[in-house]
């Protein structure tokens, strides 16, 4: 019952992170379409085969402990550094945004040091 809820709902969040990459107007949206819902998504089909190898084959996996631990730590920390990077090499935001907090941050900070 439950493997089969995790495996779906990650299927479903891929499909939203795919969707996400085609829809999204800029690189920094679908940046975070990405490497939130794509990250989850994995980790929940991986956590939905652990499930089954270990309850219905009643075979431990480590690999699959690993692979979801290596997602969730390097998945999240690559989308914050592709997306530092689109902005430190002056990608433009979209157009309708609305708040460019580190733009903001940066003037304040070159503002003290003058």
């Amino acid at each position: 019952m439950f493997v089969g809820i995790f495996i779906l709902l990650g299927a479903f969040l891929s499909l939203v992170a795919a969707f996400g990459l085609i829809r999204l107007p800029d690189v920094y949206t679908r940046n975070h379409a990405a490497s939130k819902s794509a990250t989850l998504g994995v980790m929940l089909t991986l956590l939905g085969t652990l499930i089954y190898f270990y309850f219905i084959e009643n075979h431990f996996n480590s690999r699959l402990l690993l692979g979801i631990a290596f997602i969730f730590m390097t998945s999240p920390v690559a989308g914050h550094l592709i997306s530092r990077a689109a902005y430190n090499s002056g990608v433009k935001l979209w157009g309708k945004s609305v708040v460019d907090d580190l733009g903001r941050d940066r003037k304040k900070m070159n503002h003290r040091k003058s």
